[in-house]
């Protein structure tokens, strides 16, 4: 079990810096929209749209890095408070009856949402638009599917972690 977590921990940990990297991309393209923009007035739908899907994919791709990093939104006000034990237990407790089923919840009301539009091929509604929203909304399922995975694997180190400081206890 060791091998598989830390594996899937060095998958999101590529996958977190790649996010990052298409912040940096998006930044950059955002700063050339507003120059294009006041400077040369001229303006593009796919740049922006462009934008609008690196920012879609860093928040969603990125989430399993975030978790692992135990960036997420938490309310402190209990846990930290507690023994490392208590929150080993705590935080196997909430993602195997919080965060899992959300994100089953989540996968099965997108999928078909996701097959219909990767049915039509769905395109930018906008004039010069990018054609690839089918990618896009793809990205939602890739999201639960990394999430989790880093959640499973949190949970095998949140429960060892459990039972190594309960058998430290018990001596």
């Amino acid at each position: 079990m060791n091998l598989y977590t830390k594996k899937i921990n060095a998958a999101s940990e590529w996958l977190g810096n790649a996010m990052g990297l298409f912040t940096l991309i998006m930044v950059l393209l955002m700063a050339a929209i507003v120059i294009l923009r006041y400077g040369f007035d001229v303006g593009t739908v796919a740049m922006q749209e462009g934008v609008l899907y690196l920012h879609g994919a860093a928040l969603l791709l990125g989430a399993g890095y975030t978790l692992k990093h135990d960036d997420h939104v938490r309310v402190d006000v209990f846990y930290r408070s507690v023994t490392a034990r208590t929150q080993h237990l705590t935080n196997f407790i909430g993602h195997l009856f919080l965060l899992m089923p959300v994100v089953v919840f989540v996968f099965v009301m997108s999928f078909e949402y996701v097959l219909n539009s990767w049915d039509m091929m769905e395109t930018s509604p906008e004039p010069g638009g990018l054609a690839f929203v089918y990618i896009q909304k793809s990205l939602l399922l890739l999201f639960c599917v990394c999430l989790f995975i880093q959640a499973l694997a949190m949970m095998i180190n949140d429960f060892v972690a459990f039972r190594q400081l309960s058998h430290k206890g018990a001596r």
